[in-house]
């Protein structure tokens, strides 16, 4: 978990698991007082899915029970990544959920949000899409943030 900070006044940051070194990318870009969260979801320290999907004959989600776990440890990838320029989820102004299936995401999102954010009513924007895949098969949610930090 490294930051680097570019010429142009960009700082990223990583959870430096091999996804980012293949895929070529960092997990949060901050400029001024603006983070740039890119899309989490649910993995390890060393980027292995936690609780994946069960895959059918044809490697697509046979179910989706899994979908609350991985919310959970979503949250609290994005809250690791914030942390690294000293933000917390309360920062966050914009979320965007991605889900394979919208009314699964639908019968749990409203408590575990309101559990990651620690509120009855997270202060954030929030926009959950429906799609047809995600990076991985097993994979049934990933979150984008923004967030803003104050100024001083």
């Amino acid at each position: 978990m490294t930051n680097m900070t570019a010429a142009n006044g960009k700082e990223a940051a990583y959870h430096g698991v091999p996804a980012e070194d293949d895929y070529g990318y960092a997990q949060a870009i901050k400029i001024g007082n603006m983070i740039y969260v890119s899309g989490q979801f649910s993995h390890d320290d060393q980027g292995s899915m936690i609780a994946p999907a069960t895959l059918n004959e044809a490697g697509k989600p046979a179910e989706f029970s899994m979908m609350a776990e991985q919310m959970r440890v979503t949250y609290a990838n994005a809250a690791t990544i914030l942390a690294q320029f000293g933000a917390t989820l309360d920062d966050v102004v914009e979320e965007t959920l991605y889900v394979l299936d919208v009314d699964a995401a639908f019968a749990i999102a409203g408590k575990v949000r309101k559990e990651a954010y620690a509120k009855a009513r997270p202060q954030c924007a929030s926009n959950l899409i429906g799609v047809s895949r995600l990076a991985f098969p097993e994979q049934l949610i990933e979150i984008v943030f923004r967030a803003v930090l104050p100024t001083e």
